[in-house]
């Protein structure tokens, strides 16, 4: 695949960003959020103020000033959102970005050579185009939702937890991105090329997949792929909260597997033992990682605490 020199500048342009982006906010949470544990004072500070409401009154007017804000918060997503489906259509229906539209790029990227799509009922196409828009919108607008999640909640984090959360988001981010991508090039290739030329030989038999189906499969793998990503991040936030532990990880290996195997057969878009592999593998594979990931976690100072206190006294 050539680039032309618009392609060249944006790969490198994202690639930069994605390498910097984690750097400059653990650099930033370093300077401005201090790693302090919670004190016994501030815990009792927050069971008083839950046994301050008399009545039920007392608690929705307590409760109204959240809602409202995640009324606005929803609100201001839900418009990126709109701003980035704008932006969508216009990127799956203009050649000038990716050299052709967006379904002939992944029609020519991702499906077996010689593959032409169909639209059969009344505004198939359009609508796909409309989903895809939707798709890529989303994509677009999900650094703007996050930070409307993150700052609706950040009031009531501890500082050691905003550490954590601030630290994780920009790898959380880059795993979703790594995810797609290994979709990309590996597992939606694999996957088209197996199911489209499965028993086809050409003449008497052919696959021409309708619109809907095929951007609904590609779609629905890449989306599976990125998400499969996230396990290792999840793992290490968890075992960093100290939730689980790389030993007992390790322990529980064989339920795990079986537990993979069942998601990616229920994730699976086609339900064919082929795919079901292509996800299931690099789960288990991510998950592994996620143990290793998981034994770097420093040693929790409260536990050692408890401990030498339960052992003197």
């Amino acid at each position: 695949m050539e680039f032309t020199s618009t392609q060249l500048i944006v790969v490198v342009s994202v690639l930069t960003a994605l390498i910097l982006l984690p750097l400059v906010v653990i650099l930033l949470v370093r300077l401005f959020i201090k790693d302090e544990a919670p004190t016994d004072g501030e815990g009792e500070e927050v069971v008083s103020n839950l046994t301050e409401f008399n009545s039920i009154g007392d608690v929705w007017r307590a409760f109204v000033p959240h809602l409202v804000e995640l009324r606005d918060r929803m609100v201001k997503a839900l418009i990126a959102v709109a701003i980035g489906t704008m932006i969508g259509f216009w990127i799956v229906n203009s050649p000038i970005l990716l050299g052709d539209p967006l379904p002939v790029f992944l029609v020519r990227h991702l499906a077996p050579p010689g593959t032409q799509l169909q639209g059969i009922d009344t505004g198939e196409v359009f609508f796909a185009y409309m989903r895809m828009a939707l798709v890529v919108g989303i994509t677009l607008a999900m650094p703007f939702v996050l930070y409307q999640i993150v700052a609706f909640f950040l009031p009531g984090l501890l500082p050691n937890e905003k550490r954590i959360l601030f630290i994780a988001l920009p790898f959380v981010t880059e795993l979703f991105i790594a995810g797609v991508a290994f979709g990309w090039f590996f597992t939606v290739p694999a996957a088209l090329g197996f199911l489209l030329g499965f028993g086809v030989d050409g003449t008497t038999i052919i696959t021409q997949p309708r619109v809907d189906s095929f951007i609904g499969t590609v779609a629905t793998l890449l989306l599976w792929n990125g998400l499969i990503f996230q396990l290792p991040a999840i793992v290490y936030v968890l075992a960093r909260l100290g939730v689980v532990t790389a030993a007992r990880l390790a322990a529980t290996r064989r339920y795990a597997m079986v537990i993979i195997f069942i998601i990616a057969a229920f994730i699976t878009p086609t339900g064919d033992p082929y795919n079901l592999l292509l996800l299931a593998i690099p789960m288990y594979l991510l998950y592994e990682l996620g143990i290793i990931l998981a034994r770097f976690v420093p040693k929790r100072h409260t536990d050692e605490g408890q401990a030498t206190a339960a052992s003197t006294g």
